[in-house]
């Protein structure tokens, strides 16, 4: 049997963390920091952070994610997401250790008419994608072992995301007006928490696939709007009072960066060569909130 594992995870007042707490319990030490412990914005902070822990394996769940503010604060937003993850995987490649990071459907700029693969070239529309991925760069650059995990429409029953919003403003609300036309998978932080557990018990037993950037979110495809409607289905079958939907375009909720109307991301190729099995997105929804009853 292999020896516990001592797993750094970055991000820890994040979705995805909080899903990687739980997901990941059994492997070893998971020792979760947040700003307050490891603050990505400080590169000589977050390598002495690491020298002295000196884990096994490094997860950066972390990210400046506010994808409006950006476009004000992109120096804020290259510290986090761009030079950030490069010190991190300098630190890893250093301790021998692999690192596990996570992306963003934003790297594209959402104009292909079919799912992005991952060797597709990126084109970011915005600060957020772009600091995305430079982040991305700075890890291939830095040539240790690791996974860039590209993910899309994040959500959970933690924290800031679409999935409470809808639920909030669902019943307040006698009508809600929600994009119609950007079309993507929304993702369950469990499912990418999950998934992450396996991929790293692949690794654990000799049975990894190729490092590298990979494609990671939930299969199917829905538009946001009709994820809100998904979303008012469940609140409906509770019984609880639900706003009438209406459908609009992007241009009509104008926004200041711009979003890409096609995010699909094609998994394929992270499901063959690691042997995980991602489920369609309304499995995963409907999984997610069953653990709110």
């Amino acid at each position: 049997m292999s020896a516990p594992l001592k797993i750094l995870i970055a991000g820890r007042n994040g979705q995805v963390a909080q899903a990687l707490l739980s997901s990941l319990q059994g492997l070893g030490e998971l020792i979760c920091l947040g700003r307050a412990e490891l603050d990505l914005s400080d590169a000589d902070a977050v390598r002495s952070r690491v020298r002295d822990l000196r884990p096994d394996l490094i997860i950066n769940a972390a990210a400046y994610t506010a994808v409006d503010q950006a476009e004000s604060e992109p120096e804020q937003a290259f510290a986090v997401n761009a030079t950030a993850p490069g010190v991190l995987a300098e630190e890893a490649k250093a301790l021998g250790a692999p690192l596990i990071h996570y992306s963003t459907d934003y790297v594209f700029d959402g104009r292909k008419s079919s799912p992005y693969q991952d060797h597709d070239q990126p084109h970011p529309l915005g600060v957020y994608g772009q600091s995305k991925l430079a982040g991305e760069q700075a890890i291939a650059a830095v040539g240790g072992q690791h996974l860039i995990l590209r993910t899309s429409w994040v959500y959970s029953l933690y924290g800031r995301n679409f999935l409470l919003t809808m639920q909030r403003l669902l019943q307040e609300r006698e009508e809600l007006r929600v994009v119609s036309d950007q079309i993507g998978a929304p993702t369950w932080a469990g499912t990418i928490a999950s998934t992450t557990g396996a991929l790293i018990e692949q690794w654990r037993s000799g049975q990894a696939g190729p490092w590298g950037t990979f494609h990671l979110n939930a299969q199917g495809e829905t538009s946001w709007f009709g994820f809100a409607s998904a979303i008012a289905e469940h609140l409906k079958t509770a019984g609880k009072p639900c706003a009438r939907l209406v459908p609009i375009s992007s241009s009509e909720y104008p926004t200041p960066a711009q979003r890409p109307l096609n995010s699909r991301l094609d998994c394929s190729r992270l499901q063959a060569a690691w042997k995980v099995h991602l489920p369609e997105w309304q499995a995963a929804l409907a999984d997610c909130l069953q653990n709110a009853d």
